[in-house]
């Protein structure tokens, strides 16, 4: 089933969602020996590989971080060829002086906000 490309019907029906927990992002040099069930999402630069896991799976692993944030998911299916989705709501965040890290996958939209910005970030996004 093919994604929603129409921006008015994915900003009314995003539905964003709040997953439980305290996520942050890290670096590591390789995989190795990851329990990459442990990952929640990763993604390969020229510099390092990006993790983002759970706060307490960093911290037992010994991975440095900077912040802890909130994963706020967008439930509805967005097309990867939809235009303005991310622009719409990033550009609200940034009105309220939220950042939003912001990573598209197959079937939704994940947005990651910092933890206390958590609660004002689901506000705006559910005012669509």
């Amino acid at each position: 089933m093919a994604g929603e490309k129409d921006l008015q019907i994915l900003l009314k029906s995003m539905k964003p969602e709040h997953n439980s927990g305290d996520y942050v992002f890290c670096k590591v040099d390789k995989l190795g020996n990851l329990n990459l069930d442990e990952v929640e999402m990763f993604f390969k630069e020229k510099e390092a590989i990006t993790l983002i896991l759970k706060k307490e799976i960093a911290e037992k692993l010994k991975f440095e971080y900077s912040m802890t944030m909130s994963w706020i998911t967008l439930s509805v299916h967005s097309s990867l060829e939809a235009v303005g989705l991310t622009a719409a709501f990033s550009k609200a965040l940034s009105d309220n002086g939220i950042s939003c890290n912001v990573v598209a996958a197959f079937y939704h939209d994940h947005i990651f906000v910092g933890k206390k910005d958590t609660e004002k970030a689901m506000q705006i996004l559910k005012s669509f």
